[in-house]
């Protein structure tokens, strides 16, 4: 069983949570999100490209695809927006050099996520503040003032006698007046919540159902955690396993499918909260234009970028389309990057937090953020 790592500062109620996905492994933005009237997608992959017959028709240019079904209609209703030729200017197309550069937000001490929570206006966390459903911490939160990591709910307890411990403990910490005192209650507050939560049937809302992998039940813990208003502000799911240099098909698909479906069944179970939670799905870099003999790609440049929820004026692909000409391309033949990344996590974090002061979360860097809230 894993061990919840925390650190508390303090207590909080916030309505407001923004949920990272980060698909790691270099996710093909150009057969998720396909440029279909650009010519030269189609003269580069001429066995692996999405056709046009197939493709979910998006803006009369770019098409979803098909196996992302679940999220054609939140496009459409304006719920979610695309963000494409999306990246960093990690130039070296190692998965952990980009992974790191990405979410350290540039060469910083600490995660750009960390830096937020901690330097934004009114900053008091709780123990249930950040939470990551996973393995291990990503990088994104180091330095933040609280934050959990889990796999499930069976993970945040403290043994098979909880509750005399327990007891002994809110005796313990009650009799101490310090920081301390208040941070171990509400350590304790935290477990009874999780507690729980555990305990109670749960019955996903308007007929969601999310997949039984482990993105998908990432997913619906997250769901119930900001159902059940604990405080949590943000929170990390990752979606691992999109390094497709052979067989592209037999190794993307099911990736597609848990994502469309973790995402959708997400939205639905959340109904009317999900006008105060936001989610964004990155990853740290795309896959190169042209096909290998393989039936694959190799590792590219630019990537495509998902925004959902949280007031964004959803319906567009955003960001600008450099074209797919051998003059433009970069490298050996990588979709440049027009969008850098921050850009797109500036927008929601000045719409999370409008007094926050991001040259602190992304020092060193200007940013001129993306139109997504209008």
């Amino acid at each position: 069983m894993a061990t919840p790592q925390t650190f508390i500062t303090g207590n909080g109620d916030q309505r407001k949570t923004l949920v990272v996905v980060f698909m790691r492994g270099g996710a093909d933005g150009l057969n998720l999100v396909a440029p279909l009237e650009d010519a030269g997608y189609y003269k580069a992959r001429p066995r692996i490209a999405l056709g046009k017959d197939t493709a979910l028709k998006l803006d009369g240019f770019f098409g979803l695809n098909p196996l992302l079904k679940p999220l054609h209609e939140i496009f459409h209703s304006g719920e979610l927006a695309l963000v494409h030729a999306a990246g960093s200017e990690d130039g070296t197309r190692s998965h952990f050099e980009a992974q790191d550069l990405m979410e350290h937000g540039g060469v910083a001490g600490g995660g750009w996520l960390g830096r937020f929570l901690r330097a934004r206006p009114g900053n008091v966390s709780g123990p249930l503040s950040a939470v990551v459903f996973g393995r291990t911490m990503p990088e994104s939160l180091r330095g933040a003032p609280s934050a959990t990591v889990m796999q499930s709910f069976d993970d945040f307890l403290l043994g098979g006698q909880s509750h005399s411990l327990t007891a002994s403990l809110e005796k313990l910490y009650g009799a101490e007046k310090s920081a301390v005192g208040r941070a171990g209650l509400d350590t304790l507050g935290a477990l009874k919540d999780i507690e729980n939560l555990r305990n109670a049937s749960y019955h996903p809302a308007a007929g969601a159902e999310y997949g039984r992998d482990e993105f998908s039940r990432g997913l619906l813990q997250l769901a119930r955690l900001i159902k059940a208003r604990v405080g949590l502000e943000a929170a990390s799911v990752d979606l691992n396993g999109w390094d497709s240099h052979i067989n592209q098909g037999a190794l993307m698909n099911p990736m597609m499918t848990r994502l469309g479906t973790g995402l959708a069944a997400f939205r639905r179970d959340l109904g009317k909260e999900m006008a105060n939670v936001t989610v964004v799905v990155m990853t740290e870099f795309g896959r190169r234009l042209a096909e290998n003999s393989a039936f694959g790609t190799d590792h590219g440049r630019g990537g495509v970028m998902f925004v959902m929820g949280g007031g964004i004026q959803g319906g567009r692909v955003l960001g600008k389309w450099p074209g797919l000409k051998d003059e433009v391309l970069e490298g050996p033949g990588d979709l440049p990057v027009t969008t850098n990344y921050r850009n797109v996590l500036a927008a929601l974090l000045k719409k999370h937090s409008p007094a926050a002061d991001l040259a602190r979360t992304f020092p060193a860097f200007e940013l001129a953020p993306l139109p997504l809230f209008g």
